[in-house]
């Protein structure tokens, strides 16, 4: 009779599944939470060609159909015990006809990644347009001065990364299972968490979109120059100051009254004239044509309502970073080292070792370590929850050696003299002529990923832009269209009128860097300190430092 009394859901078995969650990670990380309806095995009837459902798989259906509104609510009290689902291996969805399908997938149904494929994944996802610019940084700060802050800001990106990673923890009593990062600065800061958190999110993307824009309007235009004139047989020469030679080097920001006054040579064979080169050079311009032509390829695919189309390509990032270290490895073993060290003063040649515009290159790490936003989903899907941080630590080590690497081998190789350190371009791949084979490779490559992340990074624009506002991530076409005719807009204008890619992530990213990165995660950890009675003057003094570190480098951009 006792048993009668006593109720379906025992608190002190609720609150041991509680603490068996929190040790082995987040809940939402458990397949069981997450899977559809299941049917064991022996409920199968294949008594025809098309399985069908039996009748003690019917009222297994009902009983999951009442714990699936039970696990709506936040409270774990209300998880259902282990015995009510089938073993993972197991997994069958139900249909309302009767029928019951397998679903073919992990045959563990755990759905999630090895260490090394989380790691990698981390360094795709961080690998982006700012390995392009590095080598221009390390010439902005120094040689010198420019490895030492590339590992300082690695480091320091690391650990504000990791307290991103942690700050649900600091939550008690809540479900945070399913939050990501503006979720815990909401519960800190309220709505000005909230909304500040989308703010410097829609930064960091809208930047990337427009340095993606930029950088697509280079590319199509020395693809398209590089393949107009190997069809009619032109070869262009001293149209930019540079080396000599089979692997040729160029200053197209090069400016002296000797070279202004430089012969321009063109030879054509029969099949073209000047005219015609001339009417090419009008209509196909960097500034002034390329970036309206984009406009009819890409617009178009911002307005599907989804992008699991475009989210295939991913993997063309890893192909072109890869291609890239091996074309910076081919460039440095041909040209060779050109280095001559003067510690604080610039010759005609080189650069000084320390440089007083280096927080140029702070503006643009903190964009090319940032991950933040979205390191607590990419580590839910981690197989090994407790190795979360060594991943992580793994992931930046990785990116920080492959900035190195392109950085400095680009600076190194860059053949001065003849030309100036100080020719190195925000795009290192400005630095070679368009005919260049390898470069024209890179670029197309470049140029096909780009089109097909560009439409990625505006659905995660549209999501959380019109989500927040409308609480629909496709209100209707015109809002959609309305959104991304601004997008592109301003990608457009920036293209045309300040097409400095090294300038765009230095500002992006040291303005979404001032609170992502630096601010909100320290900030949140002295308030978790606090509360629990656990601060210390170290920590205190140390996370102040990261927070006045994140401010001098966003105002730091605007006085170099």
């Amino acid at each position: 009779m006792e048993s009668d009394f006593k109720p379906l859901l025992d608190q002190y078995r609720a609150n041991e599944s509680y603490a068996g969650a929190d040790r082995n990670g987040c809940d939402s990380l458990d397949p069981k939470s997450k899977r559809p309806f299941h049917v064991e095995p022996r409920n199968i009837v294949e008594e025809d060609a098309q399985e069908r459902v039996s009748a003690a798989a019917a009222v297994m259906n009902s009983r999951m159909q009442y714990y699936s509104r039970l696990t709506g609510s936040s409270d774990r009290l209300l998880i259902p015990p282990d015995h009510v689902l089938p073993a993972p291996e197991e997994i069958y969805v139900y249909s309302p006809l009767g029928t019951a399908f397998k679903v073919e997938g992990n045959t563990d149904g755990s759905g999630k990644n090895p260490s090394i494929v989380t790691i990698f994944a981390i360094w795709n996802t961080m690998m982006g347009t700012s390995i392009l610019s590095m080598p221009w940084g390390i010439k902005q700060a120094g040689f010198t001065l420019g490895v030492i802050t590339i590992v300082l800001m690695g480091l320091l990106t690391l650990y504000c990364c990791y307290r991103v990673l942690k700050s649900r923890s600091t939550i008690s009593f809540i479900d945070t299972s399913s939050w990501e990062f503006p979720d815990v600065c909401k519960y800190y800061f309220g709505s000005f968490g909230k909304w500040s958190s989308l703010l410097f999110s829609m930064v960091s993307l809208i930047g990337a979109m427009i340095v993606y824009w930029v950088l697509m309007s280079n590319f199509l235009f020395n693809t398209g120059k590089f393949i107009y004139n190997y069809v009619h047989h032109i070869n262009v020469t001293d149209l930019d100051f540079g080396t000599n030679g089979t692997e040729r080097v160029i200053c197209p920001s090069y400016d002296s009254d000797h070279f202004q006054n430089a012969t321009l040579g063109l030879y054509y064979t029969k099949d073209t004239n000047e005219s015609s080169f001339l009417t090419f050079e009008k209509w196909w311009s960097k500034t002034d044509t390329v970036p309206f032509f984009l406009v009819i390829l890409i617009l178009p695919l911002l307005n599907f309502k989804s992008a699991s189309f475009f989210a295939r390509f991913t993997f063309l990032g890893t192909v072109s970073v890869v291609y890239l270290i091996i074309l910076v490895t081919l460039k440095a073993a041909h040209l060779g080292f050109h280095l001559d060290f003067h510690w604080l003063h610039s010759n005609r040649f080189f650069v000084a070792e320390f440089r007083m515009e280096f927080p140029q290159l702070t503006g643009v790490l903190t964009l090319a370590f940032f991950i933040h936003n979205c390191v607590i989903t990419l580590l839910k899907n981690n197989k090994n929850q407790e190795n979360n941080v060594r991943d992580l630590s793994v992931a930046y080590l990785l990116v920080g050696l492959t900035y190195l690497y392109v950085g400095v081998l680009i600076f190194c190789a860059f053949p001065s003299p003849p030309l100036y350190k100080d020719c190195i371009e925000p795009n290192f791949l400005d630095n070679f002529p368009s005919t260049d084979i390898l470069v024209f490779i890179a670029r197309g490559c470049l140029l096909f990923q780009m089109t097909t992340v560009y439409p990625l990074l505006g659905y995660l624009v549209r999501v959380q832009l019109l989500g927040q506002i409308f609480k629909k991530h496709y209100p209707s076409f015109l809002h959609v269209l309305t959104l991304n005719i601004i997008v592109v807009g301003a990608g457009v204008l920036v293209a045309k009128f300040y097409p400095n890619i090294g300038s765009i992530i230095r500002y992006s990213g040291a303005t979404c860097g001032l609170a992502y990165v630096f601010v909100f995660p320290s900030v949140i950890h002295i308030i978790a300190l606090r509360r629990n009675g656990q601060l210390t003057w170290p920590s205190a003094v140390f996370h102040s430092f990261l927070i006045i570190l994140g401010i001098a480098n966003f105002f730091g951009q605007f006085l170099t």
